[in-house]
């Protein structure tokens, strides 16, 4: 008879591990470190916020002031050919009448030009328009036949850059017609005359 084969026994259990070691408490001086570490970085990254700002803030000034004193650089450009044409006129010496009349039409070509590429426009009303007080001043209101408050005449022409008056146009207003007088009633008395110092002495002496 074989021998009897033992029997495998059940493993007992091996005794469960220990329990993890509860974690030791940070050091408050680390905590502190980190707390101002964190601090620290916050502030730097203000900084250098707000030296990003400042630097924007100069630079916008600095376009401004470039801007202020290069702005009518073109403008200036324009008007070289303007005095180049008035100081040919002035060299020349044997001039007649029709040759400056001539060439101040040419100075005032070049002049307006300059001016309409600056967005200078003229303010010149016609006879008969309605008065405006932004852009007309008036000089003088005449008896006219137009109808009252409109332009009778342009004494001097006005400027207007882009939507802001320069100068207000000069200009004559027509003024409205003065009423006539109202007729005096007369008193007629019974004859059908009027009275008279001569009838009231007659009435008198009866």
């Amino acid at each position: 008879m074989p021998e009897n084969t033992p029997i495998d026994q059940p493993v007992a259990p091996q005794d469960a591990a220990p329990a993890a070691e509860s974690e030791t408490p940070r050091p408050l001086e680390v905590i502190l470190a980190e707390a101002q570490g964190k601090l620290e970085d916050q502030r730097q990254a203000w900084l250098r916020a707000l030296a990003d700002a400042e630097n924007a803030r100069k630079r916008a000034q600095a376009d401004v002031a470039q801007a202020r004193k290069f702005a009518v650089e073109r403008f200036v450009e324009d008007l070289l050919p303007v005095a180049d044409s008035l100081e040919a006129a002035l060299a020349t010496e044997a001039a007649n009448a029709e040759s400056l009349r001539s060439g101040i039409e040419l100075t005032l070509k070049l002049l307006r030009g300059a001016l309409e590429r600056a967005s200078v426009t003229e303010v010149a009303p016609s006879a008969g328009e309605r008065f405006d007080p932004h852009r007309h001043q008036a000089m003088a209101m005449v008896p006219a036949e137009v109808p009252p408050n409109t332009v009778v005449a342009v004494m001097q022409k006005g400027y207007c850059l882009n939507d802001r008056i320069v100068r207000p146009a000069m200009v004559t207003v027509a003024k409205a017609p003065e009423a006539a007088p109202d007729p005096i009633p007369q008193v007629e008395n019974g004859g059908g005359n009027p009275i008279s110092n001569q009838g009231l002495d007659q009435q008198s002496r009866n």
